[in-house]
């Protein structure tokens, strides 16, 4: 299964107020706002660490998987986009809305080079071109 890896800093996860609605009690002692400066605001606040070496081996290493992580969203475009011109000019032409064969290689392919995760990715590539069904 595909999960959510977007992390978040550690003092806004802190901050973050358990509801919509959460007030503080009149007899609560007052803690840091969210505007305050946090104690460990330093490298350690963004990587996990507060060792300088790790921090910056951590933040280079962060860097390429942006570029990596844009690279696929702009490929992920990309190919939702001519998925799409497919599918159009398929039901233009009198075809059907889909090519059950061809969806079922296309998750065979990504279930044998990436496991089960590969069929979850591949299920929401096809989603992201033709719509759900």
């Amino acid at each position: 299964m595909i999960t959510n890896m977007v992390e978040q800093p550690a003092d806004r996860l802190a901050n973050t107020p358990p509801g919509p609605s959460a007030e503080p009690h009149a007899n609560t002692p007052p803690g840091p706002s969210a505007d305050a400066p946090q104690a460990n605001s330093g490298a350690g606040t963004q990587t996990g660490t507060d060792a300088p070496g790790a921090a910056e081996r951590i933040a280079a290493i962060r860097e390429r998987i942006d570029e990596i992580d844009d690279a696929l969203i702009a490929l992920w475009q990309e190919r939702a986009s001519l998925s799409r011109q497919v599918g159009a000019t398929r039901m233009a032409s009198g075809g059907t809305r889909l090519v059950l064969s061809r969806e079922r290689e296309i998750v065979d392919r990504f279930r044998e080079a990436l496991g089960a995760d590969g069929t979850q990715l591949a299920l929401l590539l096809l989603r992201a071109g033709r719509g759900p069904l």
